[in-house]
């Protein structure tokens, strides 16, 4: 009896293959500029920072405002809301065909959407977007 198709570990073997390439890449330039940076020179304007031409002045790490994170967050929660629309529309049409689901699903998605704009009015309400304040 003869197969016709390879077995699933075969199946494998090219994945195995970009593996090994992939981590012998990063290994192999790691031990290549570890290898070639002790031969370079090291002078004093080679070790500064460099910041667009201009010589570094001030702490590297100034600190932000605790409302500049705030927003960055909600612009992260309404942006991954957004992402979850995506399915339901694709999905859409087919469960309106069938009968089971034909309500639910976008008395689902006015919920969620309800959810969002009350969390949206709040964040407005509370001028969590006014970071300048």
């Amino acid at each position: 009896m003869e197969q016709s198709q390879p077995s699933q570990l075969a199946q494998y073997i090219p994945v195995l293959f970009l593996l090994v390439a992939a981590v012998g890449f990063a290994g192999g330039t790691l031990v290549i500029s570890v290898l070639l940076g002790k031969y370079g020179k090291r002078i004093r304007a080679k070790d500064t920072a460099y910041e667009c031409g201009k010589d570094p002045i001030g702490e590297g790490s100034s600190r932000f405002s605790v409302k500049f994170y705030l927003v960055a967050m909600l612009f992260i929660l309404f942006d991954i809301e957004v992402v979850f629309m995506y399915p339901w529309a694709v999905v859409y049409k087919d469960m309106l065909a069938d009968h089971a689901t034909r309500n639910m699903i976008l008395g689902s998605m006015i919920s969620f959407l309800g959810i969002l704009f009350a969390g949206y009015l709040y964040a407005l309400k509370t001028k969590a977007f006014d970071w300048k304040s």
